[in-house]
C-alpha cells in the first residue's frame, strides 16, 4: 500500500515561522511506522538499563517497537543485545527475564547458544543421534545481535546498524558531561518506576526540553528553581533540553544528604541540566545523583516511561532514597495531564502543528527540525 507522506516542509524553517509536526506524526499508525525506521531504528534509541542484568548470565526478553530482544550479560561481563529468536524457526527463545546457568536453549528444538551468542549445540539436526550436518554451519548461524553501546547505564541500540558508531554520534554530548563518566550506582527497587501515559513519546520529549511551562505545572518546583533560574540546551541535530542555576540538594536528619560525585566543576554545586538525547532518553545529572527516562513507544498514542536514579555511591540512606524517587515522581506525574492534553488536541483536523516561541521554545523546536530531518533522509533513500 503507497501512503503519500506527511508535508513536514513548514517544520524545517527557522523557528519564527516554523510549525510544529503535523497531527499524523501523533495519531496516525502509518506514520508511527514510518518514524519507528527512520527515526527510532535508524539511530541510537535507549532500550533499557545495564542494571536490569546486574550479573553474569542475567538475561531479560523485551519487545521494542514491536521487535523481540533479549538483553543477556555473558560469560566475560559484557552487556549484549541479541534478537530473541532462534536462528532455526524463529522461536522465542527466552519468555521470561532469568539466569542463564548454562546455554540460551531453544524450548522448540533444543538449538543451544552461548551467552555471547554462538550457536554451540544442534541436537538430532542430522537424524536421530546426529548431532551435526554439512548443510548447518554452526559459525554461521549464531544469534542476531543487535549493535549496542552502554553509557550512563543506559542500554542505546542501532538496530538498522547503519548509524555512526555511539561516541561518534553522541561525542558532543559526551563531552559536555565528561564529568559524569563515572561509576554510577543505581539506588535498586526504591529508585525504578515507571508510568504509562496516553500520548505519543515524542510529546514526552517535547515537554521535556522546555522549562516554559514551570510556572503552571511544576509551581513547588518553581518555587526555588524558577523560570528565569534557567537556560537553553541545544545541539543541533544531536541533543536539546534545559538547564538550571538553581540546584537545591535534598536534605535529610541531621543535614544529611547524599553523597557527591567525585571531581565535579564548581558550576555543578548549584547547577544541573535535563536533556534529551535524541531520540527517546531523558536524561538529567546533578552533583549527588542523575537519572535516566527512557520512553518506550506502545504505539502512536501510548508510551511507557521507564524511570531509573542513580548515585555517586552504593548504600545511600534509603529514607531519603525514598524521598528522592517521591518527589522526582511528584513532578513526572504533574506532566501527564499535559501530554495527554496534547495528544488530545492532535485530533483537532485543522491544527496545523502549532508555533513555537522564539525566545522560550528553542530546544523545543530543535527536536522537531531533527525528526524532520531524519523522515527526510528517509524519504530520499529509494
Amino acid at each position: 500500500m503507497n501512503i503519500s507522506p506527511t508535508d513536514i516542509s513548514a517544520v524545517r524553517r527557522p523557528i519564527a515561522q516554523a510549525n510544529g509536526l503535523p497531527n499524523a506524526h501523533y495519531t496516525d499508525p502509518a506514520v508511527f511506522a514510518e518514524e519507528r525506521q527512520a527515526v527510532l531504528f535508524n539511530n541510537w534509541p535507549g532500550l533499557a538499563v545495564a542494571s536490569d542484568v546486574p550479573e553474569i548470565g542475567d538475561a531479560v526478553p523485551l519487545d521494542f517497537l514491536g521487535m523481540p530482544l533479549l538483553i543477556v550479560r555473558d560469560r566475560q561481563g559484557q552487556v549484549r543485545v541479541f534478537q530473541n529468536t532462534c536462528r532455526h524457526r524463529g522461536m522465542i527463545l527466552v519468555d521470561a527475564p532469568r539466569k542463564i546457568d548454562g546455554a540460551i536453549r531453544c524450548p522448540y528444538h533444543s538449538w543451544c547458544y552461548s551467552t555471547d551468542g554462538r550457536l554451540v549445540s544442534t541436537p538430532h539436526v542430522g537424524g536421530p543421534g546426529q548431532n551435526t550436518h554439512e548443510g548447518i554451519d554452526r559459525a554461521l548461524l549464531g544469534l542476531v545481535e543487535i549493535r549496542s553501546h552502554v553509557w550512563m547505564d543506559v542500554i542505546w541500540i542501532n538496530i538498522s546498524g547503519t548509524a555512526l558508531p555511539f561516541e561518534q554520534a553522541n561525542a558532543d554530548l559526551l563531552a559536555r558531561w565528561a564529568e559524569f563518566d563515572k561509576p554510577l550506582h543505581h539506588g535498586g527497587a526504591d529508585s525504578r518506576f515507571q508510568l504509562s501515559v496516553n500520548c505519543n513519546w515524542k510529546l514526552a520529549v517535547e515537554n521535556y526540553c522546555e522549562s516554559y511551562h514551570l510556572p503552571w505545572v511544576h509551581p513547588g518546583l518553581n518555587s526555588y528553581s524558577r523560570l528565569e533560574d534557567h537556560y537553553h540546551i541545544e545541539n543541533t541535530g544531536k541533543f536539546s533540553g534545559q538547564g538550571t542555576l538553581v540546584y537545591r540538594q535534598l536534605k535529610g536528619e541531621d543535614d544529611k544528604s547524599f553523597p557527591d560525585f567525585d571531581g565535579l566543576s564548581d558550576k555543578w554545586d548549584t547547577a544541573a541540566e535535563y536533556v534529551t538525547a535524541y531520540p527517546n532518553v531523558l536524561l538529567g545529572v546533578h552533583r549527588d545523583h542523575s537519572f535516566a527516562i527512557i520512553l518506550v513507544p506502545e504505539g502512536p498514542e501510548k508510551t511507557t516511561e521507564n524511570i531509573h536514579i542513580y548515585y555517586a555511591a552504593p548504600n545511600t540512606d534509603p529514607e531519603l532514597r525514598a524521598r528522592n524517587t517521591d518527589q522526582w515522581k511528584l513532578v513526572f506525574e504533574e506532566d501527564i495531564f499535559v501530554v495527554e492534553g496534547m495528544q488530545r488536541g492532535r485530533h483537532a483536523v485543522q491544527f496545523d502543528g502549532g508555533r513555537f516561541s522564539p525566545a522560550m521554545d528553542g530546544p523545543t523546536h530543535m527536536f522537531h527540525d531533527w525528526v524532520a530531518s531524519q523522515l527526510q533522509d528517509h524519504r530520499a533513500v529509494p
